[in-house]
C-alpha cells in the first residue's frame, strides 16, 4: 500500500493536539493551588489586560480606589487564552491575583506564529496600523496579508511609512508609489519620522479616542514611534542588523499604552512573515476590497482567475481597474494556503 503523505496543516493539527494534552496537564498542576485559594482573594473587579507573560498577566484596575494601578495576575485554567486589550473580571491577591472571567470581545486580531499555531494578538481594537519603513525593505505582499486579516476582522487599516528621514532618490519614488497604490483604493496612508517628529502630531490626532495596534516587521521603528507619541513610556528600541538588514526584535509581547487625551495604543512584536493558511480562498478574496465590484462576474463559478477565459478580475487588471501587483499578491497568497 502506498504510504499516505500528510500535508502541513494535518501535521500541525496532530502536533497541536499532542502539545495541548501536555500543556493542559501542566497547567492544571500550576493553577490548582491558585484555584483552591480563591477564598483568600479580594472582591471581583473589572480590569484590562495590559500585557501578557506566559501564564501571567498585567491587569490594570478599572474601578475602585486602585483604578489605574497595574497588578500581576494568573488566569483561571478554564479560560480561553487572554491577550492584550481583553476586558476581564479579576480578584486581587498577594503576591498575585487571579483573572476569573473574560468579558465579550468586540474584535480580535489573530495570526499564525512560528510554530504554525493560530495565536490571538490583541482584542477590542479599532485600527490596525501597518508600519513600514525604507529600511528594512517594505514588502507589498506582507502589507496585503495584514490588510486581508484586518478586513476579515472588520478593523480599519492605516498604512504608515515611518523613517521618512531615510528617504533617498533611489527609494522615495518606489515608496511613494506604494502608498499611492493603496490610497487609490481608499486606504488611509500617512508618512512620519519618529526621529524628526514630522507627521507625529497628525498621527496622534488620528489615533486618539480609539484603540489601535502597531504591526509590521522588526526594525521599522514601532517602539520609537510610541516614544514619539508618548514620550518616556516605552524605553526599549532596537537597531537594524547590518548583516541582513533585518530588524532585531525589541518587543517580545504586545503591550498597551494610554493616550492622555483618550484612546489606547498597543505595540506588538515584529514579524517577517504573516502566514494565512488558516483562511479560506473566499476570505482572502474578500480581503482585497477592490475585487468586490467584480465578484460573481467571471464566466465560470469556480474561476481561479489565472488562465480561465472571461475572467472578470483579469479583465479589470487589463483595464487598469485593479493594479497588476495587487493581483499578483493575491495569487501568491492563494498559492501559499496549502504549502
Amino acid at each position: 500500500m502506498k504510504k499516505k503523505h500528510l500535508n502541513r496543516r494535518q501535521l500541525w493539527r496532530i502536533q497541536k493536539i499532542q502539545e495541548d494534552y501536555a500543556a493542559r496537564a501542566e497547567r492544571n498542576v500550576e493553577i490548582a493551588d491558585t484555584d483552591k485559594a480563591l477564598d483568600d482573594l479580594g472582591p471581583e473587579e473589572k480590569g484590562l489586560v495590559i500585557s501578557h507573560f506566559g501564564q501571567q498577566l498585567d491587569i490594570e484596575a478599572l474601578e475602585g480606589q486602585n483604578t489605574g494601578e497595574i497588578f500581576r495576575c494568573h488566569q483561571r485554567s478554564n479560560l480561553e487564552p487572554l491577550v492584550t486589550g481583553d476586558h476581564v473580571i479579576w480578584r486581587r491577591g498577594e503576591p498575585t491575583g487571579v483573572v476569573i472571567a473574560n468579558l465579550e470581545r468586540s474584535s480580535l486580531l489573530q495570526r499564525p506564529n512560528n510554530y504554525n499555531e493560530l495565536k490571538p494578538v490583541a482584542a477590542n481594537i479599532d485600527i490596525v496600523v501597518i508600519v513600514i519603513a525604507p529600511e528594512p525593505h517594505a514588502h507589498a505582499n506582507l502589507i496585503d496579508r495584514y490588510l486581508v486579516a484586518a478586513e476579515n476582522s472588520q478593523l480599519s487599516p492605516l498604512i504608515l511609512l515611518n523613517k521618512i528621514d531615510l528617504l533617498k532618490n533611489d527609494n522615495q519614488i518606489e515608496l511613494e508609489a506604494l502608498l499611492e497604490r493603496y490610497s487609490a483604493i481608499d486606504y488611509a496612508t500617512h508618512m512620519v519620522s519618529s526621529k524628526s517628529g514630522k507627521g507625529i502630531d497628525e498621527l496622534q490626532e488620528f489615533l486618539e479616542g480609539q484603540t489601535s495596534i502597531f504591526v509590521g516587521q522588526s526594525g521599522v521603528g514601532k517602539s520609537a514611534l510610541i516614544n514619539a507619541l508618548l514620550p518616556g513610556v516605552n524605553k526599549l528600541e532596537g537597531s537594524l542588523s547590518k548583516a541582513k538588514d533585518k530588524g532585531r526584535h525589541t518587543t517580545t509581547s504586545a503591550r498597551l499604552f494610554h493616550f492622555p487625551a483618550g484612546g489606547d495604543l498597543i505595540d506588538s512584536p515584529g514579524i517577517r512573515e504573516f502566514g494565512m493558511w488558516h483562511m479560506s480562498p473566499e476570505e482572502v478574496f474578500n480581503g482585497f476590497i477592490e475585487f468586490q465590484n467584480f465578484a460573481g462576474r467571471c464566466k465560470f463559478r469556480d474561476c481561479q482567475h489565472k488562465q480561465e477565459p472571461d475572467c472578470a478580475l483579469k479583465t479589470a487588471v487589463e483595464e487598469g481597474k485593479i493594479h497588476a501587483l495587487r493581483m499578483q499578491s493575491y495569487q501568491q497568497i492563494l498559492q501559499s494556503l496549502n504549502e
